[in-house]
């Protein structure tokens, strides 16, 4: 039995796909028990389908989705289309059609999975997503399969490849964040409109995904604090080198004694940290565990090749199935009811950068302050007239409402102006 798929768009990914089924079929035929063929591809318009056809694809190009959800022997849809409509449309209705589905849109799953998911359970249907985190990292069915039999406490990652490439130019080369996303937008790395991804959008919603598969909780993507790269100046970057860190756009998951805590946010890593050597546009994925420890996947996040290689993955597992007549199993098994931290329960190390009026006894009052506490792990100051920050603060590890309550008191201030509050990681 030849599995019959059909594609939702023609771009950059979907044309990958060809050459993967073309050069590994004897793989992919021993995996699945027979080939994998593209039975039709739905493109926007006429023009389009012609415009194809010149450029020597011979496949049989549709523009209307019902000539795909009544095709009875189309047994995948592959939705390679991006944005959140049509996708959804077109995937609930191939659900209900009786078709599998194998996706890449990581933002229709980070706000619509839940759904489709039920739908396609009702169905006893497959709905498979690896390339919508991390592009060719197997992350999703590692955490799925591999980790099975052990218990995450918390997951960190480089989400992002765009951000990642703007702040290795920012620490590398001292460029301005500007100047590095003028260069990722002229390398095709950031789109037009970059908010999704300097702003940590684009990785909240992978975090969304993650927390499913590492401790089966389903998160709205509103409970994801996020915060991006945009306020970075080169002050930061050079002070977070002076006092031993790198500076990355994390996204974190940790569990807690009530529950679970996602953030997306500019954090200061030690130069020793395994994460602080992901560069330019890959993306890494570290996980602490009670059973293995610390590990890590690393590669590329994003890319023609990589991500293709990810959906065929997925394919090549319905197809399986498929062929040996087996019921389908769901993406993913662990589910477990969803619980968020008490902010009273959250710890963790930050970065203050601050500036000071002229005044040379605000400094020594700001040290008093964070030292009845005992708040203060690292503390750097600077000369006003070269610096626009005055004084670098990188705190001990305390909770969230005693961060939040030091910074209220600093905000409370007309002689202090908080410049930027980051994560610290590993101390």
């Amino acid at each position: 039995m030849v599995v019959r798929i059909a594609l939702l768009g023609f771009g950059t990914v979907a044309t990958g796909l060809p050459f993967l089924l073309t050069n590994n079929t004897a793989k992919i035929r021993s995996a699945v028990g027979d080939d994998i063929e593209i039975a039709k591809i739905l493109v926007k318009d006429g023009a389009t389908k012609e415009h194809l056809h010149h450029q020597g694809y011979a496949y049989n190009f549709v523009t209307s989705i019902d000539d795909i959800i009544e095709d009875d022997s189309i047994a995948i849809v592959v939705e390679l289309m991006g944005r959140i409509e049509p996708a959804k449309t077109y995937l609930s209705r191939a659900l209900v059609a009786g078709k599998h589905v194998v996706t890449a849109n990581k933002d229709l799953v980070a706000l619509h999975g839940k759904d489709l998911l039920t739908l396609a359970a009702k169905q006893g249907l497959a709905f498979y997503y690896e390339a919508a985190v991390a592009g060719g990292i197997p992350i999703l069915r590692s955490l799925a399969h591999s980790f099975s039999a052990d218990k995450i406490t918390s997951l960190y990652g480089i989400l992002n490849g765009t951000s990642n490439f703007m702040l290795t130019k920012m620490g590398d080369d001292g460029w301005t964040y500007e100047a590095a996303l003028a260069k990722a937008q002229e390398l095709g790395y950031a789109e037009n409109d970059p908010t999704n991804d300097v702003e940590g959008i684009d990785a909240a919603y992978k975090l969304a995904i993650l927390s499913q598969f590492a401790f089966g909780m389903s998160l709205d993507f509103e409970t994801i604090t996020h915060k991006g790269i945009s306020s970075i100046s080169p002050e930061d970057v050079a002070t977070a080198d002076h006092l031993g860190y790198v500076i990355k756009l994390v996204g974190s998951i940790r569990e807690w004694q009530s529950g679970i805590y996602a953030e997306v946010i500019p954090t200061l890593l030690p130069k020793t940290h395994q994460l602080a050597g992901v560069t330019n546009v890959m993306n890494a994925v570290y996980v602490e565990s009670l059973g293995i420890g610390e590990t890590m996947f690393y590669g590329p996040g994003a890319g023609q090749m990589p991500t293709a290689t990810s959906v065929l993955a997925n394919l090549i597992e319905i197809g399986s199935r498929l062929t040996a007549k087996l019921p389908m199993a769901p993406f993913n098994s662990f589910t477990v009811k969803t619980r968020l931290a008490k902010p009273e329960d959250i710890y963790g190390s930050y970065y203050l950068a601050l500036k000071c009026s002229n005044d040379s006894g605000v400094q020594a009052e700001l040290q008093n302050l964070f030292d009845t506490g005992k708040a203060i792990q690292k503390m750097h100051e600077f000369p006003l007239e070269n610096h626009r920050q005055c004084l670098v603060i990188v705190t001990k590890q305390m909770s969230k409402v005693a961060f939040e309550a030091f910074s209220r008191q600093l905000s409370a201030r007309t002689d202090v102006i908080i410049l930027n509050r980051f994560n610290v990681l590993g101390d």
